[in-house]
């Protein structure tokens, strides 16, 4: 992991930000993480619970608190409701938000409405990131601050076109792009997450292999409706 961090830290080399994920089941190693990473020059962690054991909201709320503690960068708190199995309740969110380094959430729950809820009651103090679960361009109109997906590393450039309209407040030009862009979204939930980005990649002339086992590459026919979609978005290398 941090042979990843290192290399996109390099490569970016301050142009971009870097935000690395930090994911465990056990704090003491999600803190160790977070401090190889900004070791390594990271500009952010995006802090990610894994649990196999359900956790009381004092123990989500400190596993998230002493990541923060630990480090000197802006933290990220990302909840995904469907996967994890112990999920950031707003009260904590709320907790967390007074935190002088948790700065942002990344919020995968499906529930625009939460995100709403999420801004009425931190939005002074916590930005408001959608995942690839919410419509990137509806959640800037109700006052986020951007999106953090896996479609945009197969449309870079168009997710900061369509970024750009939101912020400009153009938000005809930016639905017509949505609407264009949101089948992207559709090929991510349909198939296979990792192999949606490993075959678009490889599709656009990035030779980044298989995904990680137990996940697999994409059949043919599912690879060729992502290269259909990315040949209409004008996104193929």
């Amino acid at each position: 992991r941090e042979a990843v961090v290192r290399a996109t830290v390099e490569a970016a080399a301050k142009r971009v930000p870097v935000v690395a994920g930090v994911a465990s089941t056990s704090t003491s190693d999600a803190v160790e993480q977070a401090l190889a990473y900004q070791r390594l020059g990271a500009d952010g962690i995006l802090a990610i619970l894994e649990a196999y054991f359900p956790l009381s909201e004092s123990q989500v709320e400190s596993y998230f608190r002493a990541i923060a503690d630990a480090v000197d960068i802006p933290v990220v708190l990302y909840t995904n409701p469907q996967f994890q199995r112990s999920d950031l309740s707003l009260d904590v969110i709320a907790r967390l938000a007074e935190h002088p380094r948790i700065r942002f959430i990344k919020d995968a729950s499906t529930n625009t409405g939460r995100l709403l809820s999420i801004i009425n009651r931190c939005g002074d103090k916590l930005g408001v990131f959608s995942a690839s679960a919410h419509i990137p361009a509806a959640v800037m109109m109700i006052g986020g601050v951007g999106w953090m997906a896996g479609p945009a590393c197969l449309i870079p450039g168009q997710s900061v076109a369509l970024f750009q309209h939101c912020r400009a407040g153009r938000w005809a030009e930016a639905m017509v792009l949505q609407r264009r862009l949101w089948r992207v979204n559709e090929a991510f939930a349909r198939f296979n997450l990792a192999g949606c980005i490993k075959a678009g990649l490889e599709l656009q002339g990035y030779d980044v292999g298989d995904p990680v086992q137990p996940q697999s590459p994409l059949s043919a026919a599912d690879r060729e409706h992502v290269a259909r979609i990315l040949s209409d978005l004008d996104a193929t290398g």
